[in-house]
């Protein structure tokens, strides 16, 4: 069963708000001479978007599952290799398993690019994951600007290249689609065979991991999580800023302040003593468990600096892959 966000692990940083598909998701881009002026206006526009629907958990998914189709392994032309290049706003990509109910995110996003037609889809998706994790109380991320969008469905990625957090029915981890096979009986091996094809490595996979505390699993989604828990049944929950978010009830999260960004996912997924409607996967647990993921899940659980540290730089690395940077006047 494919999963949403990180664990991408990937796995389903679900948003805070329902969405419907937007009408259109494939407006085409060229390269484009971006100026810094229209960068810091886009940022303004994304800042309020992020402060007024509170959705920055689905945002960081939109651009790590635009930037995790990456295969390093493919030497072809750009675009082949696939990556942060804007892509998962096309059918057939946005509406992959693993990208359920990101069509909405896009849409949010569509006023941004609207306002600010030379800043790429590439770039927009990326800065409004930077600018969610920054404002939930997480690290500065130094993020490079410029992306060079995809600019037709046939540039597109195929489906299979993102992670699952729990086994399908036959009792394998990931499939034999995708640029590579990801199949592995081992949940820590199919993670590695995922990471490993983008050119990451095992202290990125826990950290990118650790973006868990941000956010919530939804089954229509992920396949995973509850309709509620006490966490999102809608009673308050704080954000970094200290105010009260708005959000529509529903799905499961990691830990129990899910629109902060911390540390708290490594010390909530070894304690056996937290509250039972607390996601615990496959995948989370492995990282406590495997001899490779182990010592930087314990410093991560130990430090939050240390934590803030790696991911900021897996962050980076993950926002660039496959990108074609064009200069910012």
């Amino acid at each position: 069963m494919k999963i949403a966000s990180l664990s991408l692990l990937l796995a389903a940083v679900a948003s805070t708000n329902a969405f419907t598909a937007p009408r259109t998701v494939g407006r085409s881009s060229t390269s484009l001479q971006v100026k810094q002026a229209d960068l810091d206006g886009a940022q303004s526009m994304i800042e309020s978007i992020i402060d007024e629907k509170n959705c920055g958990p689905v945002f960081v998914r939109l651009a790590w599952h635009d930037s995790g189709t990456f295969d390093v392994n493919i030497k072809e032309e750009w675009p082949k290799a696939g990556g942060a290049i804007g892509s998962i706003r096309f059918e057939p990509e946005i509406n992959h398993g693993a990208n359920a109910g990101l069509a909405g995110a896009v849409k949010l996003l569509e006023p941004v690019k609207e306002k600010y037609s030379d800043v790429s889809y590439a770039d927009i998706f990326q800065m409004a994951s930077a600018r969610s994790i920054e404002m939930a109380g997480g690290p500065k991320i130094e993020m490079k600007y410029g992306r060079v969008d995809a600019t037709s469905p046939d540039q597109c990625s195929p489906e299979g290249n993102l992670p699952d957090a729990e086994a399908g029915p036959g009792g394998k981890f990931g499939g034999t689609s995708g640029t590579a096979s990801t199949e592995d009986e081992s949940v820590a091996w199919h993670l590695r065979k995922v990471f490993y094809r983008m050119g990451l490595g095992d202290e990125e996979i826990v950290a990118l991991s650790g973006a868990h505390t941000f956010g919530r699993a939804y089954a229509d989604r992920s396949g995973l999580g509850a309709e509620k828990t006490k966490f999102t049944d809608g009673s308050p929950v704080k954000r970094f800023d200290g105010k009260d978010a708005k959000y529509t009830p529903g799905g499961s999260p990691w830990v129990e302040n899910w629109l902060i960004f911390d540390n708290s996912y490594f010390t909530t997924v070894p304690d056996a003593s937290t509250d039972d409607e607390l996601l615990k996967l496959t995948s989370d647990r492995v990282l406590f468990e495997d001899h490779g993921f182990k010592p930087f899940a314990e410093k991560f659980r130990e430090s939050k600096e240390a934590f803030f540290d790696s991911y900021a730089q897996a962050h980076k690395a993950l926002s660039e892959l496959g990108c074609k940077f064009e200069d910012v006047e």
